[in-house]
């Protein structure tokens, strides 16, 4: 397979995003995917960043996604943080993963970053098994907190009544 591994340009973003709501559909979230094009253009591609991805690619279609932003922790310091990471159906079990993977290491590794993180869901076996590979620690013992805008909007609007 003939395919290469690239950093990701503003002009991407329409197959970024499909590519994003194809994670989202694998993991039963369709319908929280609500980003749009031109907010994914505002806050990767404005006067700072708020994430950076790399794409792999074959023929200019972008066929796995590595999306990142960068973490930091008071503890250790920096951290890249893996957002999203995603190789087309169609495309997975031909080694693409591995590369833009390790691509996405190789950045770790150049910026002097302290490590890596993501998520993955407990039932997401076939991706458990693929950072097992690289001797990652899937740890069940951090459970992830959120507030969604709704939450955060109505804690404002009663803090400030």
């Amino acid at each position: 397979m003939n395919f290469n591994i690239r950093e990701g340009l503003k002009a991407d973003l329409p197959q970024v995003l499909e590519l994003i709501k194809e994670l989202a559909d694998y993991e039963n979230a369709i319908e929280e995917v609500q980003i749009t094009v031109e907010e994914l253009e505002e806050d990767g591609f404005g006067k700072h960043p708020l994430y950076y991805f790399l794409v792999a690619e074959e023929k200019n279609q972008i066929i796995g996604l590595s999306f990142y932003h960068i973490r930091y922790s008071t503890w250790k310091g920096k951290f890249l943080f893996l957002e999203d990471f995603v190789i087309k159906k169609e495309y997975r079990k031909l080694g693409i993963g591995s590369k833009l993977f390790e691509a996405t290491i190789k950045i770790c590794y150049e910026k002097n970053m302290k490590g890596m993180f993501w998520q993955v869901l407990d039932w997401n076996t076939p991706a458990i098994n693929f950072y097992k590979k690289y001797n990652a620690e899937i740890s069940s013992s951090w459970l992830n907190g959120k507030l969604n805008y709704l939450d955060i909007n109505n804690i404002y609007t009663k803090l400030n009544q």
